[in-house]
């Protein structure tokens, strides 16, 4: 692929190379040789190579064969890849769409593939040099009844390939249900950027094995001693989980000496901690105890930049609009969106995830996070904030391109396929969506004012006058409308509450009031926040329940603030937090205060629940919520026909914390469909406990926030990194339109049905190893809590 640059063979990290012994740090990154890589694409802008030997897969590759079968058979798949045609895509959405897909089937004919937990095969691709490509791998299984152990197929495994080379690749069954197989399928589908004629793959030496470890994907236990791939600050709590609940441990440096010794302290659930807070000497260790050895981890200043650089490098590889080198060449410039006689293209922002959908608010988030993090880390960081800020720009100048300069603007689009991005051919698109909203222009108008007061020239004017616009937008719809219906389920913003939205509002207000010194926007800040103190519980939930300081969706207090996909939990801090600083003489600051401080002893609760990874619980669950239908439908979307039924499951599955068991908490979020993964939730959770922290002085909160992206590095019970490339262990993820990315983060772990704990198929597939840009953004928006 493009992406391994010739440079690729030099970016191999020795994880056990002791700091000192390495080359003195460069002022880019603490790594110098991902300093030396980020210098050799200008700065980010030719995306950086992967880094696969220290991966997930590099790992299970090793597994030790202990049993195999050879299958004599040998496939190609081959097909045009230019059809001629518009691409098809379903009737209700008929441009998420592909030029068709491409299968070869292996017949088992029921054979029953227990004896047996990987598929082994190699692929050998000749598709004209393509930079992206791909194969997913699936079952075919006889129905029945369900087998208690295993969990039914969940869908097709995807496999990132290399043009032109043979690519040795395995699909991990041993969680499945394969008790009678009727096929393996192969298949590849055709999403139109090739640019050769054809496409062939041949698929070859395909082999049943049995591998000794099998892959662990569910459960609390920890698979092996889990830390913080990337490490630990000076002056911070530092522990590792491990396996067993007593004995020894030690700590030993790159050279192997012993560092540090203690004891293994009980957690409860059957496996222990080791405790090394103490130990704040700069350099790599290990943790090894009971016969086993964690991966290498770092402990030092400028903890996150190497991240941070990473995860730069994945939001700029998602670019739309714009030509990446090794990913794509300038894209969907022939998208478009019409309004009241003008057309506006829609090619530019991000891309949304594994697919290429887009969403003008999603682009508009990311970049706020990109400026709150270039302006934490202008003066530590000075190269790394500047190239922040040009990616920012580069979202912002979309925010503003989509306005129709009315209230309206385009909106969003789903889309799996290329189009070869010149207007006026067969491929042209025109069902971008567009709305008027009063909640959109409220946010962008915040966006748009933070970036003018954060940026200088000619982009820094254009964003106050367009921020002074959309917020008058927004009022007059508002005050013509009230809380009107959200029209698109595909958006992000269609989950949000009234105690949410008003809590933007006064965000918003507060950053036009700092932006213009207009005292009506202060004026206009106190008042929104008012609706949403009417929301926030203030006392507990019963005599002598510590319970209370969250948020009701709103005054009828159906149902409690949650969030299972997109999250912006963290606005209501940030709502906050911005009356008290840019109005510290309101009268009512003490409440203003007094609710900062409720919300933060209510999250502090939630971590004293957390297990000994430290991932906050989503929250507290009444057991009717799903009587708010209103609500119920806007969170839940793609909810089956028995959405109540599950629901009182998972309910019960949590832990009462009333004495009538109305109210329960849960770790993982309440779901259903295809959207699971709690990444963006806990990291918006986190943001919000930074945020809290800060203001109150308050280390506990800081903490919580930190164990969030601690979590996002490894220390979670599957000890894998959940940034690839960032520490180790890092799994290969769901990228299928970009390829693997220096950098991605997927949707993030989900559960097993209707259960609350933690469950990470090996099996990679939408959405919860889908890569998503939104997680990227708030992973960086939280890193900028500690610069």
């Amino acid at each position: 692929m493009g992406r391994r640059s010739r440079i690729a063979g030099l970016l191999v990290l020795c994880a056990a190379a002791a700091c000192r012994t390495q080359p003195p740090a460069d002022p880019i990154a603490a790594d110098p040789t991902l300093a030396a890589a980020i210098r050799a694409t200008g700065l980010l802008h030719r995306p950086l190579p992967t880094e696969p030997d220290r991966s997930y897969e590099a790992e299970r590759a090793a597994a030790t064969v202990l049993s195999e079968e050879r299958l004599p058979d040998t496939f190609e798949i081959r097909f045009a890849n230019h059809t001629g045609k518009r691409a098809v895509g379903p009737p209700d959405d008929i441009d998420y769409a592909t030029y068709g897909t491409h299968t070869a089937r292996l017949s088992l004919e029921g054979r029953n593939l227990e004896a047996w937990n990987r598929l082994s095969f190699k692929v050998i691709p000749s598709c004209g040099g393509t930079d992206v490509i791909s194969m997913d791998v699936s079952f075919q299984a006889a129905q029945g009844p369900a087998k208690p152990g295993y969990n039914e197929p969940t869908g097709a495994h995807l496999i990132p390939l290399v043009d032109g080379r043979e690519n040795p690749c395995f699909y991990e069954m041993g969680e499945l249900r394969r008790d009678r197989v009727d096929a393996v399928v192969f298949s590849v589908t055709n999403r139109g950027q090739s640019q050769a004629d054809s496409s062939v793959y041949r698929i070859t030496d395909i082999r049943l094995q049995q591998v000794d470890p099998d892959a662990r994907v569910l459960g609390w236990e920890p698979d092996g001693i889990v830390v913080s791939t990337t490490g630990y600050a000076p002056g911070t709590p530092k522990n590792a989980i491990v396996p067993f609940p007593e004995g020894r441990f030690r700590v030993v440096d790159a050279g192997g000496r012993t560092v540090f010794r203690g004891r293994i302290a009980r957690d409860g659930r059957g496996y222990g901690t080791a405790d090394f807070t103490p130990l704040d000497r700069e350099g790599t260790y290990r943790v090894e105890a009971g016969g086993l050895v964690s991966p290498a981890f770092r402990i030092g200043a400028r903890l996150w930049t190497d991240a941070q650089w990473r995860v730069l490098n994945s939001i700029y590889a998602q670019r739309c609009g714009d030509a990446v080198p090794g990913i794509h060449p300038e894209c969907h410039g022939d998208l478009f969106c019409e309004h009241g006689g003008r057309r506006i293209s829609y090619g530019g922002g991000w891309h949304d995830a594994g697919d290429l959908s887009q969403q003008t608010l999603q682009t508009g988030d990311i970049a706020f996070a990109l400026l709150e993090a270039a302006a934490a880390c202008r003066t530590a960081e000075p190269d790394l904030a500047a190239r922040m800020e040009e990616e920012a720009r580069w979202g912002l100048e979309f925010v503003l391109h989509c306005r129709f300069g009315d209230g309206w603007r385009a909106s969003s689009m789903g889309l799996l396929h290329w189009t070869d991005n010149t207007p006026g051919t067969a491929d042209d698109i025109f069902t971008v969506r567009k709305q008027n909203l009063a909640f959109d222009n409220f946010l962008f108008a915040g966006y748009e004012a933070f970036g003018a007061l954060q940026l200088d020239g000619e982009l820094a004017e254009r964003l106050r006058k367009a921020a002074v616009e959309d917020f008058r937008f927004a009022r007059e719809r508002f005050d013509a409308y009230g809380f009107e219906p959200f029209i698109h389920s595909w958006e992000h913003s269609y989950n949000t509450s009234r105690s949410q939205y008003m809590a933007t509002v006064s965000w918003s207000a507060s950053q036009l009031y700092r932006l213009t010194d207009d005292p009506a926007y202060a004026a206009l800040a106190a008042d929104a926040i008012r609706y949403v103190l009417a929301c926030q519980q203030t006392g507990p939930l019963e005599p002598g329940s510590p319970w209370e300081g969250f948020f009701w969706r709103d005054t009828d207090r159906l149902s409690l603030v949650h969030y299972n996909h997109q999250s912006r939990e963290q606005v209501y801090m940030q709502a906050f937090l911005a009356l008290c600083r840019t109005q510290p003489d309101h009268p009512d600051r003490s409440a203003w205060e007094n609710a900062i401080l409720l919300y933060g002893n209510y999250l502090k609760l939630l971590a004293d629940h957390a297990t000994a990874y430290g991932m906050l619980p989503s929250g507290i669950y009444k057991d009717d919520e799903w009587k708010d239908r209103d609500g119920f439908t806007h969170l839940h979307l793609q909810a089956p026909a028995d959405a109540v039924e599950r629901y009182q499951r998972q309910f019960l599955a949590g832990t009462p914390v009333d004495s009538e068991g109305r109210y329960r908490l849960r770790q993982f979020p309440v779901w259903f469909s295809v959207f699971t993964g709690n990444n963006a939730v806990l990291l918006a959770q986190g943001k919000a406990a930074a945020l809290c922290g800060h203001y109150l002085g308050d280390e506990r909160l800081l903490q919580i926030g930190r164990d969030q992206l601690a979590w996002m590095a490894g220390k979670n019970p599957f000890g894998q990194s959940l940034i690839y490339g960032e520490g180790s262990r890092y799994p290969s993820m769901d990228s299928f339109s970009s390829g693997e990315l220096t950098g991605e983060m997927p949707v993030g772990i989900r559960t097993l049905a209707d259960g609350d704990e933690p469950y990470w198929p090996r099996i990679s597939n939408a959405c919860y190893k889908e890569i998503w840009v939104v997680v990227s953004g708030k992973f960086l928006s939280l890193v900028s809590e500690y610069q």
